[in-house]
């Protein structure tokens, strides 16, 4: 790629935070895939069980913001080998935990050093690269999750079918470990510290431009979790054999790996300008699932599309929020980096309901028209962001 400008040291950096990035979306994730063992070795029900996962979600996505805020000021070095530790020492308690209550509660606090620790990962590898570069670094550090989705948890749930869930926890504190190690030796001393209230932070959220901005995001990932919430039994739809799913899930996931390095293309210029197509095409492709799907090859190939386009948009909105608040609110670049993951979640959330709601309708094809409006919505904000981006630039 393009390691001819960057030198050794910068790299390294990248790799650490991709591998920070790695270790925390395998811990989020994972438990997805080991649910039911859990409730079954904690006799709990398999909807409360998914209270850990709707949980660790709010919890993410309301803390994260708060506390980028209250400790924009901390020295970012130690503040981040502070919460890698705590991640270790969380994920160790999870493995000899017995009672919902404390798994529940050790999630919950597992949620906010993630949310913080991503959001601090964002700006690390925004404000040490050249300014040319930072789509390229900033992709990297989001293709962790990619990583994580396609490569971490797999291995999570075949160590948990193995070994039992908590086993899946030695896995995560063990990458913890490895990911301190690296950013005890490759992390700068010298990173930018900001010193602001909380009161100017949370003046960064009655921006409008800020808000439109967090929102592109939101309804770019509420498009594809519309439909692909609903994968499964859109796949069972098209007679996929049962046992083929988990491989065509295996693969949408690897799609997404060429969707990462395709969305620092996209950041390295005009970004926003070409946002605004890409969510169309999003569009397209989402609403001629509710035909493709009618035959097999051709469906297959439609979600091969839906992984590709899935997170183009990702490294663009996250620096596109950064560079608003250096012009809107400098001091509050911390509050900014952590939007793009809480307007993922939230994108998620919103998503994921919606497409309840119309499958519960009736028709469940009909998630695929209803994404790709979302899609559109989605690219009619990127628009208007883009003209009123376009008018500043020429009256200043």
């Amino acid at each position: 790629m393009h390691s001819a400008q960057l030198s050794k040291r910068p790299w390294l950096l990248i790799l650490t935070l991709t591998l920070l990035t790695f270790v925390l979306g395998t811990s989020e994730f994972v438990i997805v895939g080991i649910l039911t063992d859990i409730s079954s070795s904690l006799q709990i029900t398999n909807a409360k069980a998914g209270t850990l996962v709707s949980a660790f979600a709010i919890t993410f996505a309301i803390a994260t913001p708060l506390v980028m805020s209250a400790t924009g000021h901390f020295p970012k070095r130690k503040w981040i080998l502070f919460l890698i530790g705590s991640f270790i020492f969380l994920n160790a308690l999870c493995v000899i935990s017995t009672s919902y209550i404390m798994f529940l509660a050790l999630r919950i606090l597992t949620a906010i050093v993630t949310g913080v620790l991503i959001s601090l990962a964002m700006i690390v590898a925004s404000e040490t690269m050249p300014i040319e570069k930072r789509g390229i670094a900033i992709s990297f550090v989001f293709g962790g999750f990619t990583l994580a989705n396609v490569v971490g948890v797999p291995i999570g749930i075949v160590i948990a079918e193995r070994y039992g869930w908590n086993a899946t926890f030695i896995l995560t504190t063990i990458l913890g470990g490895l990911a301190f190690l690296a950013a005890y030796s490759v992390l700068p001393n010298k990173l930018s510290q900001v010193r602001s209230s909380i009161r100017d932070q949370f003046s960064l959220l009655t921006s409008p431009r800020i808000l439109m901005a967090f929102f592109i995001p939101a309804l770019g990932f509420g498009a594809t979790y519309t439909v692909f919430t609903y994968l499964v039994p859109i796949l069972n739809g098209m007679d996929a054999p049962e046992n083929s799913i988990s491989l065509i899930l295996f693969g949408y996931g690897f799609i997404s790996i060429f969707s990462n390095i395709l969305a620092g293309k996209i950041a390295s210029h005009n970004a926003i300008g070409r946002l605004r197509f890409v969510f169309l095409i999003q569009a397209a492709v989402l609403i001629t699932l509710f035909w493709t799907t009618n035959h097999f090859i051709l469906g297959l190939i439609n979600i091969g599309f839906m992984s590709l386009m899935a997170i183009l948009l990702t490294t663009s909105t996250q620096l596109y929020l950064i560079d608003l608040a250096e012009i809107y609110q400098p001091k509050a670049t911390g509050l900014a980096a952590s939007l793009m993951p809480v307007a993922s979640n939230v994108g998620i959330a919103f998503g994921s309901a919606l497409g309840g709601f119309v499958y519960h309708q009736g028709i469940l094809m009909n998630v695929a028209w209803v994404g790709g409006l979302v899609a559109v919505c989605a690219s009619l904000l990127t628009f208007i962001s883009y003209l009123l981006d376009q008018k500043q630039k020429s009256s200043a």
